[in-house]
């Protein structure tokens, strides 16, 4: 059984919605165990017995919030060799992946241990509230399958 935990934050509830439809992506594959957690309710060394590490965020001045910067921060304290690891925004207006590559860069300059197992998918909500966009959930569930699959394969 691989385990996957999503960890992330989020204002407005679009941020979590998108979470939660990754991990009903990767429960249309068999053989994988997922949980939800925010940066402060994670044990960092429980985080050694999953298999993947997702993290999310919304948009927030053009970068991840601050919980989630700390935790990446805090990731590197602690041996993820061998593990995967992807990243997801939500967005309004034209913001499209910028927390996305920013976190991406962050992880790869602090915790190069992580393999990133799929480029970031960032999530367009319609203002800042939300709601999310239009056709954006199904992207969520493609991404939690395309991840599982990586895991079982």
């Amino acid at each position: 059984m691989a385990k996957v935990i999503i960890v992330y934050e989020s204002v407005f509830g679009n941020t979590k919605m998108v979470a939660e439809s990754i991990i009903e992506g990767m429960r249309q594959v068999s053989g994988i165990e997922a949980t939800l957690g925010k940066p402060k309710e994670v044990d960092l060394k429980q985080l050694i017995g999953y298999d993947a590490i997702l993290v999310g965020s919304p948009n927030h001045m053009g970068g991840a919030t601050r919980g989630i910067r700390k935790f990446i921060d805090k990731l590197a304290k602690i041996n993820l060799e061998g593990k995967l690891a992807a990243v997801f925004d939500t967005y309004a207006g034209g913001e499209f992946e910028k927390a996305v590559k920013k976190m991406e860069k962050q992880i790869g300059e602090k915790v190069p241990a992580l393999k990133l197992a799929a480029p970031g998918l960032s999530i367009k909500v319609e203002g800042m509230r939300g709601p999310i966009a239009e056709g954006e959930l199904p992207k969520c569930k493609e991404f939690g399958v395309k991840i599982a699959n990586q895991l079982k394969g």
